[in-house]
């Protein structure tokens, strides 16, 4: 999964980057590296790994990972080039989900690119410009099928009016990702990447005094009811406290700290089920003494596809899945505790798979 943070400039954007990429959980492969200077790749935090490690002690524990991009501060004009427009809008294309953080406190000593702080002002400058690229993507593709349909391709008559009414849509200033709810209208639009159709949370970066009440925050209550009317998400976090901890090294120092603060989870959390929910996302697990592995899947997939996210050969060959529910896994202890209450299962090809279900796939090819 990769998430593309986007912001205006002074937002809290690279502040938060800066923390949650600092706060994986540490792994032999993963723990927290950098590929290039603004994208960072953290682990995602899962008891049920952490126990079937301590359980398998195997040569080699995997989570899953989510890929963050700090994309460069927004300006106006950006999808005319304005700043680092063009650059910023390739990589948001590139992304499965947008993260826009949106300032929700004062702060006189904080600069504001706009003068003030007012999150709506600052969402729409930036849907704004997404909205003029979305712009001009759709009415390339508005062209082409008019154009395919002039070679005698009627099927591309729905297509053509399809986009037509987005193209309307879009010039009233909104999201592609409020269109419409049609499932096949919706598959002819997602094949032409469009940058607000993108799932959107928002992160409401607040001033660590009102990070536990963010309801009292009047900022907050304006970027809730927005994400609401959307279908997007919101969740609140002080870019400034996720730093502060993650500048903790100890797990134990960590834990009271946020507990002094009365924080019960962290940002990276926070984003993290956000991010899971709002894509519809779920983890299955396979261990061994080899290998203990969390694998990130689209809730509703099926045993087979599953199986193929591990090796292609695992889908192809399909035979049979050997299942068994996490929580039942830990209940008995062992394996062979399992088997012998019968909670072990073979599932077959349309099995759909559940979160925290541990696997062991059978193919033959």
């Amino acid at each position: 999964m990769k998430l593309g943070i986007v912001g205006l400039p002074n937002v809290g954007k690279s502040t938060l980057f800066n923390a949650i990429t600092n706060a994986g959980v540490p792994a032999d492969n993963y723990a927290f590296c950098t590929i290039d200077p603004n994208v960072g790749v953290v682990s995602v935090p899962d008891e049920r790994l952490n126990w079937l490690s301590d359980f398998h002690k195997p040569k080699k524990t995997t989570p899953a990972v989510i890929e963050f991009v700090d994309i460069a501060g927004l300006v106006k004009g950006a999808s005319k080039g304005e700043g680092l427009g063009n650059k910023f809008l390739s990589n948001i294309r590139t992304t499965d989900a947008i993260v826009h953080v949106v300032r929700c406190f004062d702060d006189s000593n904080v600069t504001h690119v706009e003068g003030s702080t007012d999150p709506l002002r600052d969402i729409d400058i930036i849907n704004l410009e997404l909205v003029m690229a979305d712009i001009e993507m759709v009415e390339r593709r508005i062209d082409k099928a008019q154009k395919a349909m002039k070679g005698g391709d009627k099927k591309f008559a729905r297509e053509a009016e399809l986009f037509a009414e987005l193209l309307q849509h879009l010039n009233e200033g909104k999201l592609a990702r409020t269109f419409t709810d049609d499932a096949d209208d919706l598959a002819i639009i997602s094949t032409s990447d469009l940058l607000t159709l993108k799932k959107t949370i928002y992160v409401a970066n607040l001033s660590e005094d009102e990070i536990n009440d963010p309801e009292s925050n009047g900022h907050f209550q304006k970027v809730k009811a927005l994400a609401a009317e959307e279908g997007s998400q919101v969740i609140p976090i002080s870019a400034k406290l996720e730093a502060d901890i993650a500048e903790l090294d100890d797990p134990e120092e960590k834990a009271m700290f946020m507990e002094e603060l009365g924080l019960n989870e962290s940002g990276l959390d926070k984003l993290i089920r956000s991010s899971y929910a709002l894509l519809g996302l779920i983890s299955f697990l396979t261990a061994g003494s080899d290998e203990c592995r969390a694998w990130t899947i689209k809730r509703g997939t099926k045993a087979p596809q599953a199986a193929g996210k591990i090796h292609t050969d695992f889908e192809r060959g399909f035979i049979r899945a050997e299942v068994i529910a996490f929580e039942d896994m830990k209940d008995c202890g062992t394996m062979a505790n399992a088997k012998a209450k019968g909670l072990v299962r073979s599932e077959g090809k349309e099995y759909v798979m559940k979160d925290g279900d541990i696997v062991n796939f059978l193919f033959n090819v």
